[in-house]
């Protein structure tokens, strides 16, 4: 087994939690049934996340486009934040980044938007521990595009074998894995703790 040099983390549901539940209770106080409404809306536009996450359309238009659709009475800023505060951090895991830190290089791959980073995720304390951020609104393609790991493994400048990428979804690791890079499917945090002592990484 090669000296692992590297880790990638996807961000969501991995070292952050999310709870859109939160942002439909918050819409409900705009009016009735509005938190409700908003998941179809994007439940039946999958397009336009997509967008936003491939930074094909900007924040303001995305904000517009559902206050105008979905009848929003709110300004665009105070949409963002109610789209935003949504996340939690898996403390547990975000205590080892330190000492992975100290070990490895560590980077973040995510599917993510600019509304969520200004609003939601940004400021987190944890994010000083990552080398680069390779964010998909910036990249301009989303997992589990072959392009998006193209352009990570162009920048990080390492062998497959001395990095390993870790994501909750399991079509994206599939990806991952496709292309010759150690994967784990990440499914709770003491299974991530010992993939990571059998690469050693982790003591």
């Amino acid at each position: 087994m090669s000296r692992i040099e590297a880790i990638i983390f996807d961000l969501g549901n991995v070292l952050i939690n999310f709870d859109w539940g939160v942002a439909e209770k918050n819409l409900d106080k705009i009016k009735q049934n509005l938190g409700n409404h908003s998941q179809k809306y994007f439940r039946d536009h999958p397009e336009l996340i997509i967008e936003l996450e491939k930074g094909q359309i900007s924040d303001l238009a995305f904000l517009e486009k559902c206050r105008l659709e979905l009848e929003f009475d709110c300004s665009s800023e105070e949409l963002a934040k109610i789209f935003s505060q949504i996340f939690s951090p898996n403390q547990k895991l975000i205590d080892k980044l330190k000492s992975l830190a100290e070990r490895v290089d560590l980077y973040l791959l995510s599917n993510t938007n600019a509304i969520h980073k200004q609003y939601g995720w940004g400021d987190f304390n944890f994010i000083k521990y990552f080398k680069q951020l390779f964010l998909s609104y910036q990249i301009g393609f989303v997992k589990p595009e072959v392009e998006i790991y193209k352009y990570v493994e162009e920048r990080i400048n390492l062998d497959r074998e001395s990095f390993i990428y870790i994501d909750d979804i399991l079509d994206y690791v599939s990806s991952a894995a496709n292309l010759g890079w150690n994967a784990i499917h990440f499914e709770n945090n003491q299974s991530l703790m010992n993939k990571l002592k059998e690469y050693k990484v982790l003591q």
